[in-house]
């Protein structure tokens, strides 16, 4: 198998998380996060949808990670996202933030709405 060395640039990978906190580009930020290609910020949670909309036009899939196990979202939140016209993928925030890298080494844009494990 062949192994090749992923380089960002100017972008903002997530290198890792544990119980209550993520590691963006090398920072550990605790707690919910909004991460894009270009910025990392706090999340409220679901009850914000507003940073979400935010987001129309600037990116097309929002992934949002559920914690450790996969759950639904509320659905009036999916419907408010998907008539802004953002594509939504909701999974555990593990899967999350592999899916979020690997299309972002793609130069895609897309965004992560994740709740720590």
């Amino acid at each position: 198998m062949r192994l090749n060395e992923v380089t960002y640039t100017d972008a903002v990978p997530i290198d890792g998380y544990g119980p209550g906190f993520f590691r963006i580009a090398g920072t550990v930020h605790q707690g919910a996060l909004l991460v894009t290609s270009t910025s990392v910020m706090l999340w409220p949670g679901y009850d914000d949808a507003a940073l979400l909309l935010d987001l129309a036009g600037k990116i097309d899939v929002l992934f949002i990670g559920t914690g450790a196990e996969i759950a639904h979202i509320p659905a009036t939140l999916r419907t408010q996202l998907e008539a802004a016209g953002l594509g939504v993928e909701v999974m555990n925030s593990p899967a999350a933030c592999r899916t979020y890298n690997v299309l972002l080494s793609e130069g895609r844009r897309i965004g992560a709405a994740l709740i720590p494990v």
